[in-house]
């Protein structure tokens, strides 16, 4: 299924293409779910003469195969991108191309590589070898180095608008609720699939974060009740109302899509902490699974938001986390 919100991308990068004004190394960047990864392989087949070539990127995304393209992303038991894969991938990309074609080359997500790996890469970013294409997906650019950002040509993806994601996810399944789970994803369409069979735990979640800031439900039996979820799916969800939340009132926007917070509670809020708090969830975002005790750093998390995160910018520990150790 074409993902259809890319045209003026594939079109813009097509045209590149016949004028051999193809970077040797792009960063898409964007936030999550609107596809980035198969506009990365799309690029690579299109390099590579991968398959039936089609016109658009598409969906559902499947990582292509061939001998001269290498797809580093973290290791299954890992969370971040090793400079044990980057040094295995540089050696591969001076090797001769398989098929003459050139070489590709695909990190994702790379924000997620270790600052070892990362400056592993910067010669291999700056001079690639031969006929090489690198392709850098992020989905936070916040986390790439500046010497990772400033070395790739970048190219922005951002959300379709409202109707057009709506069309897009009703061909896919008529009749669903898609616009709920669009806004709860952000008007990103593919996030909202995976929304889709969450809205109501999502809804519930929800009205547990706006009762906790308002002092009105306890955030030791909401942290219970979170912490039989997934720790990844609440911390994720987290991240995303707490980042729309705080740019809505640093820049006096309009209410974002998906925003569950209530405005009497947001605005109860310290402004000055509340992108700290969001630094830790995030932080936390980085941490492998079971080195944190989930429900009492999900209990030290709700207990400031339910005081209004009024020490939530320094008390704390870990750089600026309350990492609760797992229970061995």
């Amino acid at each position: 299924m074409d993902i259809t919100w890319h045209s003026e991308f594939a079109r813009s990068w097509l045209d590149r293409v016949r004028h051999r004004r193809v970077p040797h190394a792009v960063l898409l960047a964007g936030p999550p779910g609107i596809g980035k990864r198969a506009a990365a392989a799309w690029i690579a087949g299109g390099r590579l003469g991968i398959g039936t070539q089609s016109a658009l990127p598409q969906f559902p995304f499947e990582r292509p195969e061939h001998a001269d393209l290498q797809w580093l992303e973290p290791p299954e038991d890992k969370q971040g991108i090793l400079i044990e894969q980057v040094r295995g991938l540089v050696a591969t990309l001076q090797l001769t191309s398989y098929e003459g074609r050139g070489k590709v080359a695909v990190i994702e997500p790379a924000n997620r590589m270790t600052n070892s790996a990362a400056n592993s890469l910067l010669k291999t970013l700056e001079e690639p070898p031969g006929d090489a294409l690198l392709v850098l997906v992020a989905d936070r650019i916040g986390r790439l180095p500046a010497t990772i950002f400033s070395r790739c040509q970048r190219i922005d993806f951002a959300p379709p608008g409202e109707s057009q994601g709506l069309a897009w996810l009703d061909r896919l399944q008529p009749g669903a609720r898609w616009a709920e789970a669009l806004r709860v994803a952000g008007n990103a369409p593919l996030a909202a699939i995976d929304a889709l069979d969450n809205l109501d735990t999502l809804a519930a979640m929800s009205r547990e974060l706006t009762a906790v800031g308002a002092g009105k439900v306890s955030p030791i039996e909401v942290a219970e009740r979170w912490s039989k979820l997934e720790a990844g799916f609440v911390l994720d969800w987290l991240a995303r109302q707490l980042r729309q939340g705080a740019l809505a009132l640093a820049g006096g926007r309009d209410r974002a899509p998906g925003l569950a917070i209530d405005d009497s509670v947001l605005k109860r809020m310290d402004r000055r902490n509340l992108f700290c708090y969001l630094d830790r969830i995030n932080r936390l975002r980085g941490q492998p699974k079971g080195s944190y005790n989930v429900q009492l750093t999900l209990e030290s998390l709700l207990i400031d938001w339910a005081e209004g995160l009024a020490d939530a910018g320094w008390n704390t520990d870990l750089g600026g986390m309350r990492l609760m150790p797992a229970q061995r």
